[in-house]
């Protein structure tokens, strides 16, 4: 692998698509390898802008916005960092030569829950949930009805719990479909009906696809959501050898459909020793913030040595957790305070995402810390995010 000099004519270009809290930190670790990196978003002085050389603002759904910067500037690579993007047009892209990262069946079939679960259950043959797929809502009443309560909602057109939601009683039926319709991401207003897993626990499984060491594997990544989105991971999350196994069975069936090169968050249920596939992201995952501080190579440097081809050698430091602090309204350039309260706690770290505005639950900052145990290690990242104060003016 041959690296040029960042914004000379031999740069090695990173064309990154999508510019949040991930995205910055894989900018970073480009950086120390000494790649140019052009951060793309839809608005101004979004987390990875700030750390890029270049930024352009457009309207990531556009496919001609897009494409007009790819051929500008050429990028040996064009790694998605969200899932709200004209797919087709890296599709496009791809059969002009273009590198898209893993590659653009992946990219696509992620941001489509269709895709992707008619290509996990009726392709690969896992096992997931009961599901079904609704356009109207005479259909989609149906459909809940077959499914049974209590079910789960979402867009088909969605990432990061967007427009999710459990329904629980008849009352919740029309409230679901409307609440998925207002937050669905992309084209469309079709709604996925999954069955209600009455699951033990839910995990992340970072799953490495390399040109040259085959499928790596992070250890399990626990994790809670709040309405979908994620609040605190930890890791190791402990669960038994034949669960484990289950688990990166699956992971490994799911990314080589896939294909590609770079690093997958794949979700799933486990209940004893049976596990269920869930969703997939071909990209570093948010709950996987936590390997900033528990491996010796996090998530993002792990992508781009994938992505690069370069050697990757997993280990697990130590037990860890991340927990996130948030904003509570709206409001431009919050400041924060409690830093040097919060990190006067040992062994924890604190990133402060530099989101320009506020909304309310707006993910702002997470919390890092290790211990010995990863109870004690998620009530250190529990304190320390509940420390920290972002003041909204």
């Amino acid at each position: 692998m041959r690296i040029g000099t960042p914004l000379s004519y031999n740069a090695t270009k990173i064309l990154l698509l999508g510019s949040g809290e991930l995205g910055k930190e894989f900018v970073i670790e480009a950086m120390r390898l000494c790649l140019e990196v052009i951060a793309v978003d839809n608005y101004q002085f979004a987390p990875a802008a700030q750390v890029a050389h270049k930024s352009y603002i457009i309207d990531m759904k556009n496919p001609n916005q897009i494409k007009n910067i790819v051929y500008r500037e050429k990028p040996d690579f064009i790694v998605p960092e969200i899932e709200a993007i004209d797919t087709d047009i890296l599709v496009e892209l791809e059969k002009e030569g273009f590198n898209v990262v893993p590659c653009a069946k992946a990219v696509k079939y992620t941001m489509n829950r269709i895709g992707i679960r008619r290509l996990a259950a009726e392709e690969v043959g896992l096992k997931t949930s009961k599901y079904a797929f609704a356009s109207d809502i005479d259909t989609y009443r149906q459909k809940i009805k077959e499914i049974g309560l209590p079910a789960v909602v979402k867009p088909v057109m969605s990432s990061s719990g967007k427009g999710q939601s459990v329904v629980k009683t008849e009352e919740d039926i029309d409230k679901a479909w409307y609440y998925a319709q207002e937050n669905a991401r992309g084209k469309g207003s079709e709604v996925i009906i999954e069955e209600f897993i009455n699951f033990d626990y839910e995990i992340t499984l970072l799953t490495v696809r390399t040109k040259n060491q085959g499928t790596l594997f992070c250890e399990p990544i626990g994790h809670i959501q709040v309405e979908g989105d994620y609040w605190e991971s930890w890791q190791p999350h402990p669960m038994s050898e034949i669960a484990l196994n289950k688990a990166k069975d699956i992971a490994k069936k799911i990314t080589d459909a896939l294909g590609g090169y770079g690093i997958f968050g794949c979700e799933m249920f486990v209940k004893g020793d049976e596990v269920w596939f869930n969703e997939i992201s071909p990209r570093p995952h948010d709950t996987g913030m936590v390997t900033l501080i528990s491996q010796n190579m996090s998530e993002f440097e792990i992508h781009l040595r994938a992505i690069l081809g370069l050697p990757i050698n997993i280990k697990l430091l130590s037990p860890s957790a991340s927990y996130c602090f948030h904003a509570k309204s709206y409001s431009v350039a919050p400041y924060y305070e409690g830093l040097a309260e919060a990190l006067a706690i040992p062994d924890t770290k604190v990133r402060i995402f530099g989101k320009p505005t506020t909304r309310p639950k707006r993910r702002m900052g997470v919390a890092l810390a290790t211990a010995d145990t990863i109870e004690e290690a998620r009530a250190k990242a529990k304190k320390v995010a509940q420390t920290i104060k972002v003041i909204e003016e």
